[in-house]
């Protein structure tokens, strides 16, 4: 019998184990826990990620791109006081479109969960067969001695590979919560970017009407000088004034180019000119709830979902760890032509290592640790979010207060005020310093206005947006 002999019955022994090795392996949900004292891990819907894989597997070479499906998404919540369809302005929903599909927090996030997706469908793969020559007894009585070929199949134990998949299940789990995350921080920084933009335009709109206001009370105070009804000195006070307004004017419209520059940044790197926005920016929100606010933070914060995914991802590693000591199979068929007697010989080879030292004792101590580690993340970032809100919805209320007490009482009052000693004043009845103070108060009135009803949006947005944000800073670990 010659070597292709031995070639051509061998290969059909190889195919088979082969084959029978790998649907033996891959199994979808993991086993109950071997400790006691551990709760047993729920099993894992893995539909889709089992669809993945043979749709992945058919073609390895192929790169599959923008394949998501199953992503978590957040829907566009427009804020109340927003107008959101305007022919004459930019929208808030179509700045968040454009972030949505531009930012690359949610790009990275995406990826993040793909990766995981593939890891998912590694772990659970088995072992390949081995073949290879073997050879003995070479040069005896100058013979060519036994000569053939082998195969060898190694057999996982104990489930360890639906194990290791249940792990990267909760993995997976994880990295989609993070993924809501970023689309929630995402949204919340486009929401105050643009309401800083619109509060700057607004500026900018305030300041061009004290210009004009200032620019009327110089040509007054010039008639009025020239009819000798007031001193020098009142004109020159005016074009003080005049002076003040169009220094107000140059920052405000510095801070809109800030502010754009921001927007721009947030959505994504698009070149957004400077241009109308469409929005309301004296209407104050809804208000909200200490109580309830701070129920729906706990009952729908991703950050909270991401740390119990962790901790089902750590009890999940016990698990695998508790199992790791288990023996794997090793298996060997091999078939030898003996060219001394002219047989053909077959052996069988099993083996498995002996847990005699190394039981995994270390790895399921640490295991245990990470358990309780994780656990108690949970309680942290439950604690860490109660005192965020604590501060933010300070800031809500104090700007709420703040701005509801501008815009019902001060505002109308020194609006009025103005009007009627600007009246007074272009009638010679008021004098300059009266009209100096109007405008000064008129000027200050309206930008502490705006100041409060800018943080009061910037607290609200950042309350709905589940305290969320930064999405440029932040990076997936």
């Amino acid at each position: 019998m010659d070597i292709r002999t031995i070639t051509a019955w061998t290969l059909p022994l190889l195919l088979a184990v082969g084959c029978a090795a790998g649907p033996h392996q891959v199994a979808t949900t993991p086993d109950s826990s071997v400790l006691a004292n551990e709760p047993e891990p729920e099993p894992i819907q893995q539909v889709d990620y089992e669809q993945l894989t043979d749709v992945e597997l058919v073609q390895p070479g192929e790169v599959i791109e923008g394949r998501l499906e199953s992503s978590p998404t957040t829907d566009v919540e427009v804020l109340p006081g927003y107008l959101v369809a305007d022919a004459n302005g930019l929208t808030l929903t179509a700045l968040e479109q454009m972030a949505f599909s531009s930012n690359p927090a949610i790009s990275q996030s995406e990826a993040r969960v793909r990766a995981l997706r593939g890891k998912w469908v590694q772990a659970g793969l088995p072992p390949n067969p081995t073949t290879g020559y073997t050879g003995g007894e070479i040069g005896n009585d100058g013979s060519a001695g036994q000569n053939g070929m082998y195969v060898g199949q190694s057999f996982i134990t104990a489930h360890k590979l639906r194990r290791d998949r249940a792990v990267v299940a909760a993995e997976i789990d994880k990295a989609e919560q993070d993924l809501i995350s970023a689309r929630r921080r995402v949204q919340t920084d486009v929401q105050r970017a643009y309401y800083e933009a619109l509060l700057a335009q607004k500026r900018v709109e305030l300041a061009e009407e004290l210009g004009r206001i200032s620019d009327e009370a110089v040509t007054s105070s010039q008639s009025l000088v020239e009819a000798q009804e007031i001193p020098v000195a009142g004109l020159l006070q005016t074009e003080v004034q005049q002076q003040n307004a169009k220094v107000l004017l140059r920052t405000s419209e510095n801070g809109r180019e800030r502010a754009w520059r921001r927007l721009t940044a947030v959505v994504g790197g698009a070149d957004l000119p400077v241009q109308p926005l469409a929005g309301d920016v004296r209407q104050r929100p809804a208000l909200l709830e200490w109580t309830n606010q701070l129920a729906r933070l706990q009952s729908q914060s991703p950050e909270i979902a991401g740390a119990l995914a962790n901790v089902e991802r750590s009890r999940r590693a016990l698990d695998r760890a508790s199992v790791e000591a288990v023996p794997d199979i090793s298996t060997q068929f091999s078939v030898q032509y003996d060219d001394g007697t002219g047989d053909t010989i077959a052996g069988v080879q099993v083996g498995m290592p002996i847990p005699l030292w190394n039981r995994n004792q270390g790895g399921i101590r640490q295991a245990q640790a990470e358990v309780t580690e994780a656990v108690r993340n949970v309680a942290r970032v439950e604690l860490d979010l109660n005192q965020r809100l604590a501060d933010v919805f300070q800031q809500y209320a104090d700007a709420q207060a703040t701005a509801e007490t501008y815009g019902n009482d001060i505002l109308p009052r020194s609006q009025r005020t103005l009007d009627l000693i600007q009246k007074g004043y272009q009638q010679g009845e008021v004098g300059y310093l009266d009209l100096l103070t109007a405008q000064q108060t008129f000027s200050q009135t309206n930008l502490a206005y705006l100041d409060a009803v800018g943080n009061l949006w910037q607290s609200y947005v950042q309350i709905e947006g589940l305290l969320l944000e930064g999405s440029l800073s932040q990076g997936t670990d």
